[in-house]
């Protein structure tokens, strides 16, 4: 197969991981008989460096164009950097917000997984973290808080604040469906998190769900109350598969799954359309203070890419070889920085990419 990819590198550790994530793909290629093809293009603070905005016309238009979107980090630090004396349409994370609204970008997929050869890094209790846990974050995308209306005005010499948050029935239906069909995959339960003691867009979102749900009698469905996921996050998250919810909400969450994992340097995320193309990215941010000094982990880049071989191109071996590469890398005892612990071989984050490319080849 021949893939055409975007790529935005971005800031920070943004270039250094994705290089290894284009590498490892180079390898696949290889050993699979696939052809990937690559435009790079700028998104964040790079592009307002070059262009005065962090996303042009033209760079969507290559996004548009492309089978896939594979993307680094953006940002940088929010306190020092000239970046963030912009006005907020003129920031980095605007473009972030813009690329997803223009690609139609609405469902957005964060496993978070123990591996047992990091269970050490994990800052639970041992008898939780020696369960393991597995879980999907299906977080909406472009609509709610994030995407409403806001504005602040000055009333009675007091500076006031609004933001608007609104969701409509076709928007929470379809990444219901999402959610349900990937729970379908996995271990057939679904946790949608809400408000809906307090939010109309919550008691809204409930409804819907619940009509979903009736489409999908194998799947278990349960709800949660958001504060109480967040609780259960760290009381019990083996007992998650599949969590549902909004964007904020998912926004919050997956940071706070992704930390009880030990590193957010070791997970993916993939946001999706209502086809199969989709935009691919880790979790984590830019960390500009070890930009440019080889010390990044690049593992979260290096699964974000098996995620788009699975759900772009249905490339599942592929992915599969991959994530296998990556277990034995660490089963082997190689870490970098983030997940270093006495008696392992610390590597650097180009080193770290080699060490897998070795192990599919």
């Amino acid at each position: 197969m021949n893939v055409n990819l975007a790529v935005i590198k971005g800031d920070g550790i943004g270039p250094e991981v994705v290089t290894q994530a284009m590498k490892v793909l180079d390898t696949i290629g290889e050993k699979y008989g696939h052809t990937f093809e690559y435009q790079q293009i700028l998104m964040g603070g790079c592009s307002i460096d070059a262009y005065g905005v962090p996303l042009t016309d033209e760079a969507i238009a290559v996004a548009k164009a492309s089978d896939a979107v594979l993307l680094g980090s953006i940002g940088g630090n929010t306190t020092t950097s000239p970046w963030y004396k912009l006005p907020p349409n003129l920031r980095p994370e605007a473009g972030l917000l813009k690329i997803r609204k223009e690609l139609n970008l609405f469902a957005n997929l964060r496993p978070a997984v123990l591996y047992p050869e990091l269970k050490g890094a994990c800052p639970l209790k041992e008898e939780i973290s020696d369960k393991g846990f597995d879980m999907m974050i299906m977080r909406e995308l472009t609509g709610g808080l994030y995407f409403g209306e806001r504005k602040t005005v000055e009333e009675n010499g007091v500076l006031k604040a609004y933001d608007e948050l609104t969701y409509d029935e076709n928007e929470i239906r379809r990444i219901a469906i999402r959610g349900f069909d990937i729970a379908m995959k996995r271990r057939k339960k679904v946790t949608s998190v809400d408000k809906a003691n307090v939010l109309d867009s919550s008691r809204l979102w409930r409804k819907v769900v619940e009509e979903v749900a009736k489409d999908y009698p194998e799947v278990t469905l349960e709800h949660m109350l958001v504060d109480n996921c967040a609780m259960q996050l760290v009381k019990d998250p083996a007992q998650f598969d599949v969590i549902l919810t909004e964007n904020m909400f998912g926004d919050i969450l997956s940071d706070e799954a992704s930390m009880v994992t030990g590193s957010i340097g070791m997970l993916a995320s993939a946001s999706l359309n209502e086809t199969k193309f989709g935009m691919y990215e880790p979790s984590g941010g830019s960390a500009p203070d070890i930009a440019g000094q080889n010390k990044a982990n690049p593992i979260a880049t290096i699964l974000s890419a098996a995620m788009m071989l699975r759900f772009s191109f249905d490339m599942d071996k592929e992915a599969d070889s991959i994530e296998a590469a990556i277990k034995q890398v660490l089963q082997e005892n190689y870490r970098t920085c983030d997940i270093m612990d006495d008696g392992m071989t610390l590597v650097s984050c180009s080193e770290m990419g080699d060490l897998i490319c070795q192990r599919l080849k």
